[in-house]
């Protein structure tokens, strides 16, 4: 271990501690004698001491709360943890529970994690990234707080995103945590009752909005490409019609994606690759329907439409494959309420409300996109039954308060027959003497292996073709024994591999689409492994 610190910034500094598992020799080279208990602590035994300590907490926020701590002193430690034991840690450190923590952030600040841009920076937002330690940024994912999961308008609450979600990013993919940057575009909340708590961080006015929120924005980006040239940003949990205008205004000039359009695309195209082992139908064939119109639902069905195209149609028959369902009924032509992004989508056909257009539409597969919880009513989940050998339910929304419709609820009202899949976990579902393990239509399946493959090749943009490599290949991956157990995705505790292989697939498709600014390495995947972040020590 090289470092110049000495004594107790070497312990203090989250990047380089390693606590007790300093060796007698590395306590007398970093002036460590006398500042540690003399045992010296293997990271085995380390990581059996958290996760002893964690199983002992009454709730999850205060796991949440516990490894957020722990990442501050030991973050080799914290990722080794993360990694092993993803399955039980993904829901403290993402959803549902970051929702929980993003409500509670200013209650629960301890120490200061990311960057914060408000309009008081305008027109000094490069300068102010020099304050940023680190100078190498490969990832960058950016929230505004209007729109974070099913929850609203959080403000600079809503910074649990960022910090999450590169979490992931490094326990998932191995991008390394130093080359993460977590940002909070805080502009105001228009949400009176946070904004008026006496312990709100964040910006106390309400939203900037129009021409001057895109001004702000666009010289954040700018500055990035100016500063970081290799960064990739993720925008995440922007408000529709905004997630959409700077998806348009970027995606085409940087690299950049919006995890909520195109990440939830990519992972709900590979379970509908999946489902078609358990259905039968060709995927060409299947008639979708979705119960919500927004950045999310939208987002799916655009790459649909992407996917669909490439197995032969026309993009008018892929449009006529997909329907919606908003709070005003079927989205059809004749309404003069749509958002531009829904247009395509609004097709010839008189009104008519859910279950009606369920019952005349036939859809083989039904998206929730909501955010409200039980949009899935035994009705609806009866009449897709009733339609479908095998009807495909998959209930998106998060966290798993919002969710259309419960694991346990789909398969008994549907008598065992639903393929199901839900954005926010659930335990294994006992149902008539068979065992059925639903799918989580996890995001994480897809962005950090697709940050990580346009890392390595230093991609100038994200074109759709990428997410549907993405998806293609993470649909190969669901083994026979997952779609045995009704599972339209692998296991969480696979996902460095799948990963590994999605970043793979990316990087190798984007040197194939010219869009590859590193030159090509003679074994890429040997590449991408050896720049994988190992937290062991």
């Amino acid at each position: 271990m090289i470092s110049n610190k000495k004594g107790f910034e070497v312990l203090y500094d989250g990047r380089i501690s390693k606590s007790l598992a300093f060796t007698k020799d590395e306590r007398e080279h970093l002036g460590l004698r006398g500042l540690l208990p003399y045992s010296v602590v293997g990271q085995n035994i380390q990581v059996k001491r958290v996760m002893e300590g964690l199983r002992r907490k009454d709730s999850n926020i205060e796991r949440y709360i516990m490894l957020s701590a722990l990442q501050d002193r030991n973050e080799k430690l914290y990722y080794r943890i993360i990694s092993e034991y993803i399955e039980e840690t993904m829901p403290i450190v993402y959803t549902p529970t970051v929702g929980e923590a993003c409500i509670e952030f200013s209650h629960i600040f301890r120490r200061a994690k990311g960057f914060y841009i408000t309009p008081d920076d305008k027109g000094e937002i490069l300068k102010i990234l020099d304050n940023w330690p680190e100078k190498d940024i490969r990832v960058i994912v950016i929230t505004d707080g209007q729109r974070i999961l099913g929850l609203g308008d959080l403000g600079a609450n809503g910074m649990g995103i960022p910090i999450g979600k590169l979490a992931l990013y490094t326990a998932c993919a191995g991008i390394q945590p130093s080359q993460c940057l977590p940002v909070m575009f805080d502009v105001g909340t228009n949400n009176k009752e946070i904004r008026e708590d006496i312990l709100y961080l964040g910006y106390p006015k309400e939203r900037l909005e129009g021409k001057e929120y895109f001004e702000l924005v666009d010289e954040f980006v700018m500055a990035v490409q100016e500063k970081y040239p290799n960064a990739l940003i993720q925008f995440e949990d922007f408000l529709t019609p905004n997630a959409y205008a700077l998806l348009n205004i970027y995606k085409e000039k940087v690299l950049c994606f919006n995890d909520d359009i195109q990440g939830t695309a990519a992972v709900a195209l590979a379970g509908l690759y999946a489902s078609t082992r358990i259905t039968k139908i060709l995927f060409s064939e299947l008639r979708i329907m979705f119960l919500g119109a927004g950045s999310a639902a939208t987002g799916i069905a655009d790459l649909l439409v992407f996917a669909l195209v490439k197995e032969g149609l026309s993009k008018q028959e892929a449009l006529e494959r997909l329907w919606f369902i908003d709070i005003n009924g079927l989205v059809e032509s004749s309404r003069n309420d749509l958002m531009p992004h829904n247009l395509p989508y609004a097709h010839h056909h008189k009104p008519l409300n859910f279950i009606e257009s369920i019952k005349t539409i036939k859809p083989h597969v039904l998206i929730g996109a909501t955010g409200a919880f039980g949009a899935f009513t035994k009705e609806v989940i009866e009449v897709m039954g009733n339609i479908n050998e095998r009807p495909v339910i998959f209930a998106l929304s998060n966290p798993t308060s919002k969710a259309e419709c419960t694991a346990e609820q789909a398969y008994a009202w549907s008598h065992g027959k639903a393929v199901f899949a839900s954005g926010s976990p659930f335990e294994m579902v006992k149902f008539n003497n068979k065992e059925y393990r639903p799918g989580q239509g996890n995001n994480a399946y897809i962005f950090p292996g697709m940050g990580l493959g346009v890392i390595i090749a230093n991609a100038s943009i994200i074109p759709d073709e990428l997410f549907l490599t993405a998806a293609k290949t993470l649909s190969e991956m669901v083994s026979d024994e997952n779609i045995e157990d009704g599972a339209l995705y692998p296991r969480l505790n696979e996902i460095r591999v799948l990963s590994l292989e999605i970043a793979f697939a990316v990087a190798k498709k984007a040197y194939e689409l010219g869009i590859a600014r590193n030159k090509k390495p003679k074994d890429l995947k040997q590449t991408i492994s050896d720049y994988m972040y190992n937290p062991i020590y």
